[in-house]
C-alpha cells in the first residue's frame, strides 16, 4: 500500500517525548535500565507527575505557528508507563492525556500521531534480552534480566496479549494517522509477531502510516539525531531533539539555534525526507520558553518560503548546487537553498532544462541569469546574479528558476 500523500508532503513534525521521567528531569526509560537511576526511585516519579499545567491547546497552536503539519506524543516509553488510562497492565498515570492532545491536534488540522515501544521494561512477563552491565563506576541494574534460552512460552502469549490490548485502546479510542513504534531491537519480527500486529492496527485505522520500526510493515525509514550523508531512498525522517535529550532535562540547555534547525529542515526537505522536531515539556505539562522560542523562529522563515517546503520533492543530486534544494509538485520549479550572503554569482551545474525566470522567494525579485559553456550532450553552467540587501534572509535565502519544462538534469562525465 502506498504511503499517504499527506505524509510526504508534510515536511515537518513535532515529536514530543512527555512522561514521568520529567519530574526528576532524567532519561526516559534508559536511566534506570543503565543502571544510572534505581528503579524505585525512578518509578517514584508517577506519584509525584501532576500535569497540572498542561493544556494541549497551547500545544497545538504553537506546532501550527512551527509550521508542524504532524505531531508524535509518546504514549508509553520503554518504562511501561502508558499516558492514558489502559485496562491493560498496571502502570499508567490513573488519566487520559492522549484524548486532550488528539482532539487539539485536529481541531488545528494536524495529523495525530502516538509512539508506543514494543519493548516494556517494567512488565512482570517481558524478559529483557541484554544486561549492559552499568556504566562505569556504577552498579550492574537488577531489573533487566536477560533472558537465557527459551522464554516461558505462556508468560510471552500473555505478554503479547497485553501490548495487543493496549494498541487496541489506542487505535480504538484515537485513531491515530501514523503509529511511530520503538523498542524493536529486543526481539525478531517473528517473536514480535509484526505482520499479525500491523493486520491488527489496520483493521482499526486501514490507512495509518507505521514507522520503519514495525521492520517488513513500516512504510519510512527513521534515520536518528544525524542527518544522514546520503538520504535514503523513498519515505523516510529525521527524528531530532532541539538540544541533546529528548525529554526535559533541567541541566540541558544546549539548544539548537533557528539557523541551524533551518539548516536541518533544508537539508532533510532536500533529501526527500521529513524532519520530526523533538520537545520535551516539563512534569506539569509546559514546554520550556527556549523551545517553543525556537519553533516560533522556524515557523517564521517556513512561513516566508512556504513555496519551497510544503508538497516539494526531493531536488537537486549532490553536486549541482552548493546547498540544498527542493523541486515543485510540478516539476517546473527548482527552489535553492543559500545559507550564506553570496559573495559571486551563484552556479547551477548540469541543468538541461532552460531557465525561463529566477526569482527571490518572499520579495519576488527578479534576477538576471545567464548560460555559459556547454558542448554537445554537456550544458552550460546557470549563473545568476547574487541577491543583496533587503532580499538576503537573516537564516537562508531562497531563489526560485522556473523552468521552461519538467526538471532534466545531465549526471554524464562529458566528452574528453
Amino acid at each position: 500500500m502506498p504511503i499517504p500523500p499527506w505524509f510526504t508532503d508534510a515536511k515537518l513534525g513535532i515529536f514530543v517525548h512527555w512522561g514521568i521521567y520529567a519530574v526528576d528531569g532524567v532519561a526516559e526509560s534508559w536511566s534506570f535500565y543503565d543502571g544510572r537511576v534505581p528503579y524505585d526511585r525512578y518509578l517514584s516519579q508517577l506519584d509525584r507527575f501532576t500535569s497540572a499545567r498542561y493544556q494541549p491547546r497551547e500545544w497545538a497552536r504553537l506546532f501550527a505557528r512551527a509550521g508542524a503539519r504532524y505531531a508524535v506524543l509518546t504514549s508509553r516509553h520503554h518504562d511501561g508507563v502508558a499516558l492514558w488510562d489502559s485496562a491493560h497492565g498496571k502502570l499508567n498515570v490513573g488519566r487520559d492525556l492522549i484524548r486532550g492532545y488528539t482532539d487539539a491536534l485536529r481541531e488545528e488540522g494536524l495529523k495525530v500521531g502516538l509512539y508506543y515501544s514494543h519493548s516494556d521494561w517494567s512488565h512482570p512477563d517481558y524478559a529483557t534480552v541484554r544486561r549492559p552491565g552499568g556504566l562505569p563506576g556504577q552498579e550492574e541494574n537488577p531489573y533487566a534480566q536477560p533472558a537465557e534460552g527459551d522464554e516461558d512460552p505462556a508468560a510471552w502469549e500473555r505478554y503479547l496479549a497485553y501490548r495487543d490490548g493496549q494498541i487496541r485502546e489506542l487505535t480504538t479510542r484515537y485513531r491515530p494517522d501514523l503509529l511511530w513504534f520503538d523498542g524493536e531491537w529486543e526481539r525478531t519480527e517473528e517473536q514480535w509477531r509484526i505482520p499479525e500486529l500491523a493486520a491488527l492496527i489496520r483493521s482499526e485505522v486501514p490507512d495509518v502510516v507505521l514507522n520503519a520500526r514495525m521492520l517488513s510493515e513500516g512504510d519510512y525509514a527513521t534515520p536518528e539525531q544525524g542527518a544522514p550523508v546520503i538520504p535514503p531512498d523513498g519515505p523516510w525522517e529525521l527524528c531530532l531533539t532541539v538540544n541533546d535529550s529528548w525529554g526535559f532535562q533541567h541541566q540541558d540547555h544546549n539548544h539548537k539555534s533557528v539557523a541551524q534547525l533551518v539548516r536541518y529542515l533544508t537539508e532533510t526537505i532536500g533529501g526527500g525526507g521529513n524532519l520530526l522536531l523533538d520537545v520535551g515539556p516539563r512534569e506539569d505539562g509546559t514546554i520550556p520558553a527556549p523551545q517553543a522560542e525556537w519553533l516560533e523562529g522556524l515557523g517564521d522563515w517556513i512561513a516566508r518560503h512556504a513555496d519551497a517546503v510544503y508538497g516539494t520533492g526531493r531536488g537537486l543530486p549532490a553536486g549541482h548546487h552548493y546547498g540544498p534544494s527542493t523541486l515543485s509538485a510540478d516539476r517546473r520549479t527548482l527552489y535553492l537553498t543559500l545559507f550564506d550572503i553570496p559573495r559571486a554569482e551563484i552556479g547551477v551545474r548540469g541543468l538541461v532544462s532552460r531557465a525561463r525566470r529566477v526569482t527571490v522567494l518572499g520579495s519576488g525579485r527578479e534576477l538576471p541569469y545567464r548560460v555559459i559553456g556547454g558542448l554537445h550532450e554537456t550544458p552550460g553552467v546557470l549563473w545568476i546574479d547574487p541577491p543583496d540587501g533587503a532580499d538576503l534572509d537573516p537564516y537562508a535565502t531562497v531563489l526560485a528558476v522556473e523552468l521552461d519544462g519538467e526538471l532534466e538534469v545531465y549526471r554524464g562525465a562529458g566528452r574528453a
